[in-house]
């Protein structure tokens, strides 16, 4: 069985960092692609960023894209997402997810496995 674990998450002011991390159980980690997400209050869930199983490849949203890094090491089953020049609209709960896939895919509907999310907040 798979269990996702997020921590990072917090109050931050607008411009400034958080380090989400994702710890992950299970052997499954090494061999799927993951990815995040996020939720904020009267919004559809909005995907954040993927990253196949090697790490090779890396894929984000256009909301997201040159500010947010994910990463990984399959070595301790943990799962990064880099978050810089944070805004209030990125204010939401965070979720990493596991997919079915080694492939990186931006669907939620892809991802079997997910945490308990970890929330965000950026003040202006």
């Amino acid at each position: 069985q798979v269990q996702l674990v997020e921590s990072g998450g917090g109050l931050v002011q607008v411009g400034g960092s958080l380090r989400l991390s994702c710890a992950a159980s299970g052997r499954s980690f090494s061999t799927k692609a993951m990815g995040w997400f996020r939720q904020a209050p009267g919004k559809e869930r909005e995907f954040v960023a993927a990253i196949g199983w090697i790490g090779s490849y890396t894929y984000y949203g256009d909301s997201v894209k040159g500010r947010f890094t994910i990463s990984r090491d399959n070595a301790k089953n943990t799962l990064w997402l880099q978050m810089n020049s944070l805004k209030p609209e990125d204010t939401a709960v965070y979720y990493c997810a596991q997919s079915s896939s080694v492939v990186l895919t931006t669907s939620s509907h892809s991802y079997d496995y997910w945490g308990q999310g970890t929330q965000v907040t950026v003040s202006s």
